[in-house]
This record gives C-alpha cells, sequence and structure tokens, in this order.
C-alpha cells in the first residue's frame, strides 16, 4: 500500500471533522458563500476542501462516483482507506465527484422521489476557480442576493425547478468551499 494512501486525513480527526462539517453546513445555509476547509490532503488531483467534504460526509452507508480524472487508483484507495466508501456508477451514488466538464449529465443522477426527497445526490464539483461573482443566486439563507462563479447557469435553473427534487452541489477550489442547495434559484 502507497504511504500517500494512509497519509492525508485529518491530523486531529474530531476537531478538523468537526471544523470541515460546521464549513459544509456553513456553505449549504449560506448559498453562495465561500468557506475555508483544511485538514486533509487528499491525493492529485483532488482539492484540500473536496478531501476535507469527503472525510467528513462520506462512509460505509455513502456510495461515491468518481469521475474523469478523480477517477484514478491514489484516489480510490485513500477515499477506500479513510473512509470506506463504496464506489459506484453515478445512477446509485450518494455523492459524485469531479470537475463540471467531466462529470455525467445532471439526469444521470438520483434526484430523489415524491416520498423521499433526501435520497438524492450531492455532487462535489472541483474548480479552477471560486469567486463570488456571476451568476445571481436568490432563495433561503440568501438576505438578497448573492453571486458564484458557477460553470454555466441552465442546469442549475433546471434542477432549481425540481425542488423539493432535485440535486445539491459542493464547489472545491484549493482549500475553498461554496454550496448551491437544490431550493437555491439561479438568475
Amino acid at each position: 500500500m502507497q504511504a500517500q494512501t494512509l497519509t492525508g486525513g485529518f491530523a486531529h480527526p474530531s476537531t478538523d471533522a468537526a471544523d470541515a462539517f460546521r464549513g459544509v453546513m456553513e456553505a449549504l445555509a449560506r448559498p453562495g458563500s465561500i468557506h475555508t476547509l483544511t485538514g486533509a490532503l487528499p491525493p492529485a488531483p483532488l482539492s484540500s476542501a473536496a478531501g476535507a467534504a469527503l472525510l467528513t460526509l462520506c462512509d460505509t452507508e455513502t456510495p461515491i462516483y468518481l469521475a474523469g480524472a478523480t477517477d484514478c487508483a491514489k484516489v480510490r484507495a485513500w477515499i477506500a482507506f479513510h473512509t470506506g466508501a463504496p464506489l459506484t456508477g453515478p445512477a446509485h451514488c450518494m455523492f459524485a465527484l469531479g470537475t463540471w466538464d467531466a462529470l455525467p449529465p445532471l439526469s444521470a443522477y438520483p434526484v430523489g422521489t415524491a416520498e423521499y426527497p433526501d435520497r438524492s445526490a450531492t455532487l462535489i464539483v472541483e474548480c479552477d476557480v471560486l469567486l463570488n461573482a456571476g451568476a445571481t443566486l436568490t432563495g433561503p439563507g440568501i438576505r438578497e442576493t448573492a453571486a458564484l462563479s458557477l460553470p454555466e447557469t441552465q442546469a442549475f435553473q433546471t434542477n432549481a425547478a425540481l425542488f423539493p427534487l432535485g440535486l445539491d452541489f459542493l464547489f472545491t477550489c484549493r482549500d475553498r468551499i461554496a454550496a448551491l442547495p437544490r431550493s437555491t434559484k439561479v438568475l
């Protein structure tokens, strides 16, 4: 087993996981706001924010789909060792990870059902840039409007129209994270 597989997890698991969980929850509660997630040093091509989110949110009962460059032996081994999360295809995942261009169309993921809208996927989208500029956001957790550098707008507008069904998104870049819950409207 490679040394990188065994390293890169939280140095102080209880406090690092609590800090990362708070960062993810703050991002989800305030769509468009950008937060810092630290403590994880996953193998390339994962960002430290994506690694911290995976360590915090995934376990043996949360199937993950890896897309594009993230679907490599180093990342698979790191996830298996640190979270035990099973790897699966997009139709059966609870989390998907990759760049926007590498991820399959949003219709490939579970959006929940009328009885269980929470049985949908959360996509962790790795970005080159994450800024409070670009698309205008409105909805719960946003006082008036917020702005976020989304890779496009139409897919997120279509997703929001499915509410209470739909997908949730976490955008990561280096040690930064922002969220776009399904309840957020993209103008």
